[in-house]
């Protein structure tokens, strides 16, 4: 039996935790797996096809019953999801910031968090934008939770002398690298409590309030 996408896939995930994003080449894949470079290649062309199906596999569990039915415990488990399985894996979510993986496990992903909010009574746009602000979000954090786990954090005390930068020098311990949790649950919490401040006015030159939203 030849080798499947399946298998192709899961030795680009080992060789992405033992090498990093760096060290994910087609042929570190096939050497992983005892095969032909070209046996890689028959089900993924290139190695951006590669790291696409890879990052699409990493989500292929989020939508895992059970799930909360109400909003917005659903939406704030939904995206916890995301964000584990991101790090999951070493240097996930800059592999999945490099890519466009319009693939089903992304797409069901999405629609599962876009239909949350359409069932809350959000707007196409509204729910549309904001699955995309907390997606961005998480990857932003989780590239920077996971640099940090192999580097020193990006700011230091003295790096930040209070003379000099009163205002860092203040905040300078809530952003530690022990902080990366309560971080994203701040954030993933102002996304959500401005839902109610995100819908359209009613139509041009009614004076509708931005603020008008079916769900509040």
């Amino acid at each position: 039996m030849g080798t499947t996408r399946g298998e192709i896939v899961a030795a680009t995930l080992a060789v992405l935790d033992e090498h990093g994003l760096d060290g994910v080449t087609m042929r570190a894949v096939a050497t992983r797996l005892g095969v032909q470079h070209n046996t890689v290649r028959w089900h993924a062309s290139s190695k951006g096809r590669l790291l696409e199906l890879a990052s699409d596999e990493l989500l292929a569990h989020c939508l895992d019953e059970p799930l909360p039915e109400a909003f917005p415990d659903r939406l704030r488990e939904l995206s916890r999801r995301c964000r584990a399985a991101l790090l999951s894996h070493r240097d996930a979510a800059k592999m999945v910031a490099g890519v466009f993986a319009a693939e089903p496990h992304t797409l069901r992903y999405a629609d599962a968090v876009i239909a949350t909010l359409l069932a809350a009574g959000h707007s196409p746009r509204t729910a549309a934008w904001t699955h995309w602000s907390i997606f961005y979000l998480t990857l932003g954090l989780t590239q920077e939770q996971q640099a940090a786990q192999e580097t020193a954090p990006a700011l230091h005390p003295d790096q930040t002398p209070a003379a000099s930068y009163p205002a860092l020098a203040q905040v300078l311990p809530h952003v530690g690298p022990d902080s990366f949790d309560q971080r994203f649950e701040f954030a993933l919490g102002l996304i959500i409590a401005g839902l109610s401040r995100a819908e359209e006015p009613h139509g041009p030159g009614t004076g509708g309030d931005v603020g008008d939203s079916p769900a509040d």
